[in-house]
């Protein structure tokens, strides 16, 4: 069984958004054992929409498509299946029903513009939206089921559990997808040490991916059953895990602050953050994990040389002497951000992000980051390769990850 996903949207084209529900639909379809063959992404026009879903429908048994549903006239979605169909748009009215339902809970007014929410090729059926105004549409087209949902990921994925994955069918076998994270060694690095994994015709299926300053092994496993699947990911993992040792962080949805977080939580201990060149980049990534307000006690971003000295008792002496991308400050940094908010550790970051201000002595990407906790401080020296927001996305990481090896014992 494959499956063609297809996401309809300018803003997609034009790199505006983001598309997350390709991705999305491809994790739940492999776990039913549906291999997508393509992603494929067309703007707003009518032609091209209705061209790469014919396109689509010769190729493969099941196509997913997500936008062009709304009720403008850039929405167009609705209008390439017809024409795909040959046949003229109807109204639904249990469709129109239910999009009048929900302008009167929400006490507004419907526009005219929203009927057309309602019209579908005749011969199609509308998918209900229990979340939105924009109703689903499903056809069966020369031997292929056609899915159409909203492109607002809330919608689209209440819409496919509840209209749409209990009618597709089970292909033959299961395909798990994992991901294995790692953080403090290069891509070709981490492809040497496991290449005689990555054999293209073997399964598990590993590859390697970066993608927001990490290093991601992404396994692709296949079996008769999802026990099966499972087993083989866990076979595989255990291997990785082996040869990276500590350079493995998380799996799946784990951040490099989830686990720090988790690991903190475990210990009952407590984090404080002093940043100066990540300007709360730090700190940013540390409260976006639930629950962090356990753990993490807050942090002092003191970008300039005034408020390194008024907020963290760093010594203006210190500061003509060795400047503020130093080892000295860094340490005093830490130090005084530990003592200063009672916490267990607290990490500091100083360096140079860029574009400019680096000199031979001191280039842009110098940073250093400084651990200090019950057991003494630590000052770590990076050279960050890559632009502005690399350099300072790259410190973040580093600096969290010189915590994560000291809570493991690494």
């Amino acid at each position: 069984m494959k499956a063609v996903i297809l996401s309809i949207g300018q803003e997609l084209v034009a790199g505006q958004t983001v598309d997350t529900n390709s991705a999305y639909l491809s994790r739940l379809l492999a776990s039913r054992g549906i291999e997508t063959l393509e992603h494929r992404t067309v703007g707003d026009d009518r032609e091209l929409i209705a061209g790469a879903i014919a396109d689509s429908i010769k190729l493969v048994p099941l196509v997913i498509v997500t936008g062009g549903l709304g009720p403008t006239e850039d929405d167009l979605t609705r209008f390439a299946l017809g024409d795909v169909m040959e046949a003229d748009l109807v109204c639904d009215e249990l469709a129109l029903e239910q999009i009048k339902g929900i302008f009167v809970r929400l006490d507004r007014r419907m526009t005219e513009s929203n009927r057309v929410q309602a019209m579908i090729p005749r011969g199609a059926r509308a998918l209900p939206n229990r979340l939105g105004t924009a109703p689903g549409i499903h056809a069966r087209v020369g031997g292929a089921d056609i899915y159409i949902m909203p492109g607002v990921p809330s919608e689209m994925k209440e819409m496919f559990a509840i209209c749409v994955e209990p009618h597709l069918p089970s292909g033959e076998g299961v395909l798990v997808h994992r991901i294995l994270h790692t953080f403090g060694a290069g891509e070709s690095d981490i492809g040497a040490r496991i290449a005689d994994l990555m054999s293209r015709d073997s399964n598990p299926l590993v590859g390697t991916t970066v993608a927001e300053g990490m290093v991601s092994i992404r396994v692709i496993a296949k079996s008769a059953t999802m026990d099966g699947a499972e087993a083989i990911w866990r076979d595989v993992s255990s291997e990785i895990r082996r040869r990276l040792g500590p350079l493995v962080v998380g799996q799946d949805d784990e951040t490099m602050s989830s686990v720090v977080g988790r690991l903190l939580r475990q210990r009952g201990e407590t984090l404080a953050s002093a940043e100066s060149c990540t300007g709360g980049m730090m700190g940013q990534m540390v409260t976006a994990v639930p629950g962090s307000s356990e753990y993490y006690l807050g942090g002092i971003v003191s970008y300039s040389n005034d408020a390194k000295m008024r907020m963290l008792n760093v010594p203006a002496d210190v500061l003509a002497q060795h400047g503020a991308v130093s080892e000295e400050v860094a340490r005093l940094m830490a130090c005084n951000c530990r003592e200063a908010l009672g916490s267990t550790w607290a990490l500091s970051i100083t360096g140079i992000a860029g574009p400019g201000g680096g000199t031979e002595q001191k280039p842009v990407g110098l940073v250093y980051a400084a651990l200090a906790g019950p057991d003494g401080t630590s000052v770590e020296r990076f050279v960050m390769p890559g632009e502005r927001d690399i350099v300072r996305l790259r410190s973040a990481l580093g600096a969290l990850n010189a915590l994560r090896l000291r809570l493991i014992g690494a």
